[in-house]
């Protein structure tokens, strides 16, 4: 039986909470209590957009953060999702599942199904189409798609030995997202790291990188920018330290 999302503002309004500038658009973030999803979150708010959060503990995010709606709901539910994506002009999708990748691959999730970003970006996708919504940017991984020629050796075998089904999870996720006939981006972060953030993240359309590591948080801010270009429409962006 479905369950109704709940929503709780946390608009607190303070000397640190930005300006709504005046082309603010109301932004969804789907996967909000991630590493990338949670630092989406902030840098969407620094740049006055209207932000809300979604997730299965959404309201965990209040601490530390103002300015935004926090959307409790299982992206694995379609009518969770529909009702969240309801009222928004675009969606950002850093789904995956938080657990040690070692234990999943032996003993399979604790918390969060195996197929998460597949299901549920196929929910969003479902959910943006019954509501006209049209621009989607999905985080998936490096050595999807044509940037798996690009992986080093080490890197085949932890894909290989260790997060196998996640990343072909992944694999079905994306390819939804090409086929959906949104307005997509793809965005490849390589290796993810909770070093502080930093500089700009390194972009490429053509599976570049300049590491092999690249800090969540820079990872969020530039899917917050990425949401609003409309220059990498229907691309992928291969994206590092």
């Amino acid at each position: 039986m479905s369950h109704h999302p709940t929503e709780r503002s946390t608009d607190m309004t303070n000397e640190h909470t930005p300006t709504t500038r005046p082309d603010a658009r109301k932004i969804l973030v789907v996967g909000a209590t991630g590493g990338s999803g949670r630092a989406a979150v902030a840098s969407l708010i620094a740049a006055g957009h209207h932000v809300s959060a979604f997730s299965r503990h959404a309201d965990r995010l209040a601490g530390g953060l103002d300015g935004f709606v926090a959307v409790n709901g299982d992206a694995m539910d379609p009518d969770d999702v529909d009702r969240a994506v309801a009222g928004h002009d675009a969606v950002i999708v850093t789904l995956g599942i938080a657990e040690n990748p070692i234990r999943v691959r032996t003993l399979g999730p604790k918390h969060t199904p195996i197929d998460v970003r597949s299901a549920g970006t196929r929910n969003v996708i479902d959910a943006m189409w019954a509501h006209g919504l049209d621009r989607l940017v999905v985080q998936s991984s490096y050595g999807i798609g044509a940037t798996s020629q690009h992986l080093r050796l080490r890197d085949r075998l932890f894909f290989s030995l260790v997060v196998k089904q996640q990343m072909a999870d992944t694999e079905v996720q994306e390819r939804l997202v090409r086929a959906s006939g949104l307005d997509w981006t793809l965005v490849q972060p390589v290796h993810l790291t909770d070093a502080a953030d930093g500089p700009d993240a390194f972009v490429s359309t053509t599976g570049e990188v300049r590491t092999m590591a690249v800090a969540r948080a820079v990872v969020g801010r530039t899917l917050s920018q990425v949401v609003t270009d409309p220059t990498v429409s229907h691309a992928s962006l291969s994206v590092s330290g």
